[in-house]
C-alpha cells in the first residue's frame, strides 16, 4: 500500500512539475492556464456595472470553480513536495512547511484565499472582490515564465554592476532637481517651489516619459532639461545592456547544463573524454517533441541530424518502418553524402532530441574523427540493409 501511495505521488510530482514535458504535465499546464484565463476573465467582467443577473451568476460560478481547482491544486502540491529533490533531505512534514513558506507555496496560498472567502461567504462578486482576485490570481502566471528564475539569478548577479547604475541614476536625478529648483523657483513657485516638486519633474524627463505637465522657462532650465533628457537615455540604455548581457550568458549556461545532462544519456558520447564531451556539448542543441511530430520528411533537404536522448521515433522506410529508442540517431546520411531525406521520421512518444547542424557536423568531424567514423560505419550499415531490402522487394514483385 506505501508502495503504491508512493508511486501515484511521483506520477503527481512528475505532472506538476513546472519544467516537465511529459504529456500528462502538457496537458496539466494547458488546463491550468484555461483556468486561470477563465477567471482572471470572469473577475474582470465582474466589475461592469448593471450587469444581467443571470450573467453575473454565471460569472460568480466561474470564480468558484476556477477558485476550487487552486485550492485542489495546492492540496496536491503539498502532497508531493517530499518527492522535490529540494527537499528530499528532509522530514515529510518539514518539507512541506518549508515549501509553503517558499514563495510558490505563498503564491500558491494566496490564490485560494478566494475559495475560503467565497466558500464563508463574506465576499459577493462585487468590484472590490473582483479586484482582490484578479491581484492574487495573475501572480500564479509566474508559474509558467521559467525564465523569471533565469532573470532573478541574472539580477543577483550583476547586483554590483545594477547598483553602480542606479547610483548614477540617483545623482543625476538629484542635482537636476536641485538645480532646476533653485533657477525655477522664483519663475513657477508651485512647481519648482521645492526639491521634493522638482524631484518629480525631475523623474518624469530622466525616464524619458515627459508627461509635459512640468516644464523649465528659464534659458538655465532647459539647458538642464536637455542634459537631464540625453543622460536618461543613456543611463536606460546602459540599464538595459547590463540585463540583456547577463540574461544571455545566464541562458548559454542554462542550455549548456540542460544539453550535458541529455549527452549522458547517450551511449555513444559515454566513452568521451571530459574535455571531447564538453566540446560536442557546445554544438549540440536539446529539442522537445510530443508524440505523433514529424521531425523531418522524406526527400526534404537535410541541414541536420538528430540523436535520441529520451523516448522513441519511428522511422518511415519504403519497406517497413523501423522505431529507435534511446541512445540512436538518424538523419546522419544526408549530411555524409550531402543528399536529400531518404525516410520520413515521426515521434511515437514525447521525445528528447539532440540536434547537430551540419556546419558543427563538419566541425567535429576534425577534432573527434573517432566519432565521426562511428557515424558513419552506422550509417554505411542502414543504408547497405535499405538497399539489401529493396532488391528483395523488387524480387518478390
Amino acid at each position: 500500500m506505501a508502495a503504491t501511495a508512493s508511486t501515484a505521488r511521483a506520477r503527481v510530482y512528475a505532472i506538476l512539475r513546472h519544467n516537465e514535458y511529459s504529456q500528462g504535465a502538457r496537458r496539466w499546464r494547458a488546463f491550468h492556464l484555461l483556468a486561470l484565463g477563465s477567471g482572471l476573465l470572469a473577475v474582470t467582467l465582474s466589475t461592469i456595472d448593471n450587469l444581467p443577473e443571470y450573467f453575473q451568476a454565471v460569472l460568480t460560478a466561474v470564480v468558484v470553480i476556477v477558485a476550487g481547482i487552486f485550492l485542489a491544486e495546492y492540496i496536491l502540491r503539498v502532497w508531493v513536495v517530499p518527492e522535490a529533490p529540494n527537499y528530499s533531505s528532509h522530514t515529510d512534514n518539514i518539507g512541506r512547511l518549508r515549501w509553503a513558506l517558499s514563495v510558490d507555496g505563498l503564491i500558491g496560498l494566496l490564490a485560494v484565499v478566494p475559495a475560503f472567502v467565497i466558500t464563508a461567504g463574506t465576499v459577493k462578486a462585487d468590484s472590490e472582490a473582483a479586484a482582490i482576485f484578479s491581484i492574487l490570481w495573475i501572480m500564479k502566471l509566474g508559474v509558467h515564465a521559467p525564465a523569471m528564475a533565469t532573470l532573478a539569478r541574472v539580477i543577483s548577479n550583476e547586483r554590483a554592476t545594477l547598483a553602480s547604475v542606479c547610483i548614477i541614476f540617483m545623482i543625476i536625478l538629484v542635482v537636476s532637481a536641485t538645480a532646476t529648483h533653485l533657477l525655477e523657483r522664483e519663475i513657477q513657485p508651485e512647481q519648482f517651489g521645492n526639491i521634493p516638486s522638482s524631484l518629480w519633474w525631475a523623474v518624469v524627463t530622466l525616464t524619458t516619459t515627459g508627461y509635459g505637465d512640468v516644464v523649465p522657462h528659464s534659458i538655465g532650465g532647459k539647458m538642464i532639461a536637455s542634459v537631464v533628457m540625453v543622460s536618461g537615455i543613456l543611463v536606460l540604455a546602459l540599464m538595459t545592456g547590463i540585463l540583456a548581457t547577463g540574461f544571455a550568458e545566464e541562458e548559454r549556461r542554462r542550455e549548456y547544463l540542460s544539453v550535458w545532462d541529455q549527452v549522458a544519456k547517450v551511449p555513444m558520447f559515454s566513452d568521451l573524454g571530459t574535455v571531447t564531451l564538453s566540446e560536442i556539448v557546445s554544438k549540440l542543441r536539446v529539442r522537445h517533441y510530443p508524440p505523433r511530430i514529424v521531425v523531418m520528411r522524406r526527400d526534404e533537404a537535410g541541414d541536420s541530424m538528430f540523436f535520441i536522448a529520451d523516448g522513441e521515433v519511428e522511422v518511415r522506410l519504403p519497406r517497413d518502418p523501423v522505431r529507435l529508442g534511446q541512445g540512436g540517431f538518424f538523419g546522419e546520411m544526408a549530411l555524409l553524402d550531402r543528399s536529400p531525406r531518404s525516410a520520413t521520421v515521426v515521434t511515437t512518444q514525447p521525445t528528447t532530441l539532440l540536434v547537430l547542424y551540419a556546419s558543427d557536423f563538419y566541425q567535429i568531424a576534425t577534432h573527434i574523427p573517432s566519432l565521426v567514423a562511428a557515424v558513419e560505419k552506422e550509417a554505411r550499415r542502414r543504408q547497405a540493409e535499405n538497399e539489401s531490402n529493396a532488391l528483395t522487394m523488387e524480387g518478390s514483385q
